[in-house]
Order: C-alpha cells, then structure tokens, then sequence
C-alpha cells in the first residue's frame, strides 16, 4: 500500500510554518491517541503514521529532503522504515515527542491529561545516542543502488548488567513538582536526576562496563542504499545506535552519502555529462566513439561534418530519479581537437584549403547557439 502524504496526515498545505505542523500534528495525536483508542490498531496505525509525518516536518533538513524526494528520500534504510509508521515503536514516539504538548506531554505523570489520567502513564524509556558514519560510494553504485556491510562500533549492554528499580522516581523515570501560583496549582514532570529518566540505576555491572553498564561492541551492519542517493543525504538505520541502560530503546545509525568523483562522468542532478574529444579527421568523415556510462561502455555514432560543441542526448543513461521518476540523460559534449602543430605536407594541404568554399563555415538554422545548447542542456 502506497505512503500516504505526510502534509495530508497533519492536515496542512506545504506552505506551513513550524508552529502549525506541531499544532496539526498534536490534532491528530489526540484524536488518534492510544488512551482514546484503546485496543483500535487503525487508530495506533494512524497515530504512528502522524508521527512519522511530524518527526520529518518538524526538522528543517528533512522536510527539504521529502518536498525534493518524497518517500524515496527515507525508505528502506531511511525514515522509520515501514510504510505508514508501521515499523515505529510507541515508546520511541513517547519519547521522542514527549514535549509536544509542554510539561512532560505523552511521557506520562502530569502536563496533558484528559484520556484517563495523563498520556501513556507508563515509565518513561530513555533512547541511546545516534551514531552517524559516512560511506563513500562510486557513481556506479549510486546508479544501481548497493548493499553496504559497514562496521560500526557501538555500546552495547555489557552481559552481566543488573539494574535495579530508582528509588527517587520509583520506576517512573520523572518526578513531579507542585508549584503554587496565582492561577492555581500547577504541576510539571521532569526526568529524574538521579536515573537521568531510566527509571532504574545500576545494580550490578562487569569490570570492563561503564558507569552505565554499557560497553563498547563492533558489528557489521548491513545498510540498503537505493539508487539516485546525492552527495550529504543521510539515510537512518533505526535501533543501530547506542543501546541505553536498562530496559531503554537504543539510538539509531546515521548514515551520511559521500558521492566519489568519477574519473570521465561528471554529474548534474539526475543528468549526467561526458566530453568527447574527435580528431579533425574523423568530424570530417565521421566515425564511432567507444564512451563510459554507469552501466559500462558503449559505442556512439558521430556523423561527418559534426561541430565542435554539438551535444548527444543519449536518454535514460542518467543516474535514475530516486522519486522513481525514470532516470536522466548522458550528454556527450563533442570537442573537436585541432592540431598544435603540423608537418609541411598538412600545412601546404591547409593552406591550400583556405579558399575553398567547403572550409568556410555555414551554420544552419539547425546549428544552435551557445546558450540555446545550455537552454537544452536543462530542458
């Protein structure tokens, strides 16, 4: 089932600022919220999927990446996997919006209450660090997309870690303040200073832990890179970051696209470019070029009489879109070389020629300008 558009699940238009995708997004994070709908999975569904939509909108970066990429920018390794927000973990999204509604929010035990006492109610789960790597890829393997086995080393809980229950929010990760003001009493939830909003504190731990009972690991991690990623996009691997002490949900693996410079393509959004370079001889009778592409090399005709400048379209040998909108074109620029220096017999044979109406340029209506060819170039 396709993704639906992240501005249609928050009811806004493309236009809108930040203050009315949070005030959207908290719309339907009320009408859909699991306190409201209990046991209803097309409610939990649609919550999640306002989520989702939400933790993209709501970041600047992302949301340029979606309004230029849509869904592709974020699927397989990136976004939060899954369509609709159904890979998404209700206690990720707690934890992650906790503030949407002010003063602890969805992370239960003061702030919004309403739907039986508070949003979740639940023990507040503490989320690892992220962790961001760069991988390098060749123009190839962003043409046909890859399969990247990358090393990561990342903490993990070390085997032998015990935790026991905070005693100073008891489990709660948060602990509630009662200020009196003139408006009343006003209660606010924090994280717990002790635990830092774990809810537990350690019990036991190895040697070789840190104080969090965490230590580090190195695994190999398998990322999915679709064709058509540019050179910055960052794509998410969800749950491959740090883990968190005890019963905590573990950080995500960033993953930042470095684009190697080709040897003979250069690229320009999904267009890619080539300069061919033909003797003198051969634009005057014409001949075939052996030329690089992303999916090896092939061979193009040059007609006689060819121009210095010209430019073939060679369609569909692009990068592909990573919309899913076809791929773009190579442009093969064509250059004729004109020798430096000549023998005797070619001089005579080019003097000899300066006369000659075959030698004096006629353009035609159909040889285009310099910036008509530019104009081309982005068409």
């Amino acid at each position: 089932m396709a993704k639906r558009d992240y501005y249609e699940i928050l009811g806004v238009d493309k236009s809108a600022s930040t203050a009315e995708v949070k005030k959207g997004y908290r719309k339907m994070a009320i009408k859909y919220h699991p306190d409201k709908n209990p046991d209803n999975a097309d409610a939990e569904a649609k919550f999640k999927e306002a989520a989702e939509a939400y933790e993209v909108l709501s970041n600047a970066d992302k949301k340029a990446r979606y309004d230029q990429f849509g869904h592709q920018a974020f699927d397989g390794s990136g976004g939060f996997g899954g369509g609709g927000g159904a890979g998404m973990n209700m206690d990720d999204i707690f934890s992650q919006f906790g503030d949407i509604f002010g003063g602890g929010g969805f992370g239960g035990g003061g702030g919004f209450s309403g739907f039986g006492g508070g949003f979740g109610g639940g023990q507040r789960r503490v989320k690892g660090s992220n962790l961001r790597i760069r991988v390098s890829l060749t123009l190839e393997e962003i043409a046909n997309g890859v399969e990247k086995k990358i090393k990561v080393k990342r903490k993990v809980q070390a085997p032998g870690t015990t935790y026991k229950t905070c005693s100073t929010c008891n489990g709660q990760g948060q602990v509630t303040r009662v200020t009196n003001t003139i408006l009343g009493r006003m209660q606010t939830a924090a994280a717990c200073p002790t635990c830092g909003g774990a809810g537990q504190s350690i019990d036991k731990k190895p040697s070789d832990a840190d104080g969090q009972g965490l230590k580090v690991q190195e695994e190999t991690v398998s990322v999915k890179i679709p064709a058509g990623v540019v050179d910055s996009m960052q794509l998410k691997v969800t749950g491959k970051g740090n883990e968190a002490p005890g019963n905590g949900i573990s950080g995500d693996l960033l993953v930042v696209i470095e684009e190697k410079e080709h040897e003979t393509l250069k690229r320009e959004g999904d267009n890619l470019h080539y300069d061919m370079y033909v003797s003198l001889p051969d634009a005057v009778l014409g001949t075939s070029k052996e030329i690089d592409t992303v999916t090896g090399k092939v061979r193009i005709k040059v007609d006689a009489g060819v121009q210095s400048g010209k430019i073939l379209r060679l369609r569909g040998k692009g990068i592909p879109s990573i919309n899913g909108y076809g791929s773009g074109d190579l442009l093969v620029h064509v250059n004729v070389w004109t020798p430096k220096t000549l023998n005797k017999e070619q001089k005579d044979f080019f003097e000899s020629m300066k006369n000659d109406e075959h030698f004096d340029p006629k353009p035609e209506s159909t040889d285009k300008s310099f910036f008509e060819k530019v104009k081309d170039m982005f068409s």
